[in-house]
């Protein structure tokens, strides 16, 4: 696509504001209820949309937006948002958890694979399931979230199982362990994606010595029903990106939760970094499909199409983050592009066609970065930075990357993306050749990570076609809370200091906080029961805000709470209309 029709290409977002619109007013006038969890199928989570009572999954719906068109808690009122209850899931080691919630019912994954059923306006304890860890290392206790379909709550687990529960009782159904945790050194802490009737996984372990996969299992009884390697076998196309036998030790873990277009019958999913990291004198090429975003055949998990977004990366910026799923128009020609926006660790973002992964525009959403001096018309980086086996080397993002796992938010309305910048740099010192075992942690190096000089970290709102920032808010060291657009121009999110907070989504003014005593690194979200909007975010902080605010802003690690894991609850004037 030319820069001239780069320019002339618009967000489509209004073609689907009428739909939203329409499903919201149909609830609003007594639309009758649907049939709750045993009615909840693949084909009810592609229309998502027509639903915005629900929260129906991680990102509330399979297109990854984080957005709610409900609108009764708006600009106009937010100030007057308040709690209504509050859960305490019984760990002080954070709740980075995302709920689901189905026809009034909440389903909530806590630290250590604890999963508990509540009722969605007042929190009432409905049942509770706690995951038996067996064999792991695992030293992380965080979840991202969970599914619900077919009657069933789905969790990925520490010790790398996926597991389906009675929605009604919490009791096991089945379970199945994806790969051995002591070969792949791995687990499973993000939301599992429903795609038809398939549970669809991915896991951690891209920092270790093994070889990354996404796993597809049958929704009602936990077959396996296909698998895709990230990093392909002697023989198979990619596989000459890899020197010798390295592609069996690559990593390229696949530990975040992709997107689902029904219309395309196409997964995407982001591919993190190869191993190990700094150094790739092993790993001689491209090392596909590591640093990639993928779009396999949802019957099939065969690859359709693939984007590398860091050939070789020596810095740790996998492709790990969420595929948003916009729709573009060419008002050149006026046909509709299915595109997909997808940020990566490395500061960029990348416009892709979502049918063939074209590249359609790439720009920079982070202000520090050095380790390429831009991109090419390709999008792959112009002489990119090797870090140096002799010095520290100076690179920016660091390894820890332009955001986290902390997801944006595409908000139809505004037609603006809105994303998270760090701004942290690291100096990477270079270790050749370090020995590993397999599974186990390798690293060619170490990193010191320090603040980006000259430049403040931040939320901004991006064009998504263009990449123009129309507004950006410095946010006081970083922030590590997702974050949520709604039908009344809001965006939701929360800081390490406690406090969770509603932002103009025009302007990014800040129109409401309420301190909740716990660090936010939480994904919020929004419903609605009989007719009165709720948004809910957890608190209590990961291991993230603990280390990163103490040794990169010191002077403010005395604000940052102790650790807790409480999700609340918030309606407008509170609990005053239970």
């Amino acid at each position: 696509m030319s820069r001239g029709q780069r320019q002339a290409v618009h967000s489509a977002a209004k073609n689907w504001l009428a739909l939203l619109a329409l499903a919201a007013s149909a609830w609003t006038a007594g639309a009758a209820e649907p049939a709750g969890v045993a009615g909840l199928d693949g084909q009810r989570l592609a229309q998502a949309a027509a639903e915005p009572q629900n929260w129906l999954s991680y990102y509330g719906s399979q297109a990854a937006w984080s957005y709610s068109p409900l609108d009764q808690v708006n600009r106009g009122n937010v100030a007057r948002l308040a709690p209504a209850w509050a859960f305490a899931t019984g760990s002080t080691s954070g709740l980075t958890s995302a709920p689901v919630v189905v026809d009034g019912v909440m389903y909530l994954h806590a630290p250590r694979n604890r999963v508990f059923a509540l009722d969605a306006t007042n929190g009432q304890l409905k049942w509770t399931y706690e995951h038996k860890l067996g064999n792991t290392d695992n030293i992380f206790e965080g979840v991202r979230g969970l599914a619900v379909a077919y009657g069933q709550v789905y969790i990925g687990t520490l010790d790398n199982h996926v597991v389906a529960l009675d929605a009604a009782t919490g009791l096991p159904r089945w379970s199945v362990q994806s790969v051995d945790p002591r070969q792949c050194g791995c687990n499973i802490t993000a939301a599992p994606l429903l795609v038809k009737d398939m549970v669809v996984v991915g896991s951690s372990g891209g920092d270790n010595k093994n070889r990354g996969y996404i796993h597809a299992f049958d929704a009602r009884t936990g077959k396996l029903r296909w698998r895709f390697w990230t990093i392909p076998a002697p023989g198979e196309p990619g596989s000459e990106t890899w020197a010798g036998d390295s592609w069996r030790f690559g990593g390229a873990a696949a530990w975040y939760t992709g997107s689902f277009d029904p219309q395309l019958n196409l997964i995407y999913w982001g591919v993190g970094n190869p191993s190990s990291d700094y150094y790739g004198g092993h790993r001689k090429g491209d090392n596909l499909y590591a640093a990639s975003l993928v779009a396999l055949d949802a019957d099939t998990g065969q690859l359709r199409w693939h984007y590398q977004e860091v050939p070789h990366d020596l810095y740790d910026y996998g492709a790990i983050f969420e595929p948003v799923l916009i729709d573009l128009v060419d008002e050149a020609g006026g046909a509709r592009i299915p595109a997909v926006v997808h940020p990566n660790k490395s500061g960029y973002t990348y416009v892709l066609d979502r049918r063939d992964g074209r590249l359609l525009n790439a720009w920079s959403h982070a202000e520090s970065i050095n380790w390429s001096g831009g991109l090419d018309p390709r999008g792959r980086p112009v002489k990119p930075l090797v870090p140096s086996t002799e010095h520290p080397t100076l690179v920016c993002p660091s390894n820890f990357g332009s955001r986290s796992v902390n997801h944006s938010a595409y908000s139809p309305r505004t037609g603006l993306w809105y994303n998270t910048s760090f701004e942290i740099c690291g100096l990477v010192t270079v270790r050749p050749e370090v020995p590993a075992k397999e599974g186990a942690w390798w690293f060619s190096g170490s990193t010191e990570l320090v603040r980006a000089e000259g430049h403040a970290p931040f939320i901004g709102a991006f064009d998504p076609r263009t990449g123009q920032r129309k507004w950006a808010r410095p946010t006081d060291s970083i922030n590590l809370s997702s974050l949520l657009a709604t039908g009344g121009d809001l965006l939701f999110g929360g800081d390490v200091y406690g406090n969770a907070w509603a932002l103009d989504a025009e302007t990014g003014e800040q129109l409401w906080s309420f301190p909740t005593g716990g660090a936010i690194t939480s994904s919020p979200i929004t419903f609605s029961v009989n007719g009165r909007q709720y948004v809910a975010l957890g608190s209590g902080a990961g291991v993230e805000a603990s280390y990163l605010v103490p040794k990169l802003w010191p002077e403010k690690a005395h604000q940052v709470p102790r650790g807790a894991s409480t999700l609340f609850v918030f309606a407008l004037d509170g609990n005053t209309h239970r």
